[in-house]
């Protein structure tokens, strides 16, 4: 009977060797369209303040959900929010409207990445559309064990692509300075 007992507590270990064997290999690289998104929603008076526009919050979460879906798609995984480097509100979204949310991931580091958001206002009448907001959001992707996993590289193939994955790569260098408290180095 002691053997029996010995030989189950053993038999979990194989498959954590398994896993962790899985997790070396690198992932092979997506292109930027494997993984935009979009999302639209019709703006309701539960969304909306007393002037009849979309609340901040609402656009804020939303924002984190079309994010988070590129993040997913991109890496294969569940993704958390890390950070939100800039987020403008340009324009009101009305009672009635659209909103459109349409994400692609900007760049990929080791175990995070970045993705821009874009918000739009539809009219559904018109069919008229005016850029509400923009936002840059990092996610880090997680394993099974809820721990940061290596992340597929982007593969980006386009004038617009290499742009935001420069940009990114800046805006990266920004928010790390400031989280460590260290001064801007000129490069």
């Amino acid at each position: 009977m002691t053997k029996t007992i010995k030989n189950q507590k053993q038999a979990p270990a194989k498959p954590a060797v398994a896993i962790t064997k899985l997790a070396g290999t690198p992932p092979p690289g997506k292109p930027v369209s494997a993984s935009t998104s979009e999302i639209v929603e019709i703006v309701l008076p539960n969304d909306a303040n007393l002037l009849g526009n979309m609340l901040g919050g609402r656009v804020m979460h939303l924002i984190d959900i079309a994010g988070a879906l590129a993040a997913n798609r991109h890496s294969n995984s569940h993704v958390v929010t890390a950070s939100v480097d800039y987020l403008d509100f340009r324009f009101p979204i009305h009672v009635g409207e659209w909103i459109v949310l349409k994400s692609s991931v900007n760049r990929v580091f080791h175990t995070s990445m970045e993705v821009g958001v874009k918000v739009f206002a539809e009219n559904i009448l018109t069919g008229e559309r005016r850029h509400t907001s923009t936002a840059y959001v990092t996610f880090v992707a997680l394993d099974t064990s809820q721990q940061p996993r290596t992340v597929p590289p982007l593969i980006v193939k386009t004038a617009d692509e290499r742009r935001r994955y420069r940009e990114a790569g800046e805006r990266r260098r920004i928010r790390l300075a400031m989280r460590h408290k260290m001064p801007l180095a000129e490069d």
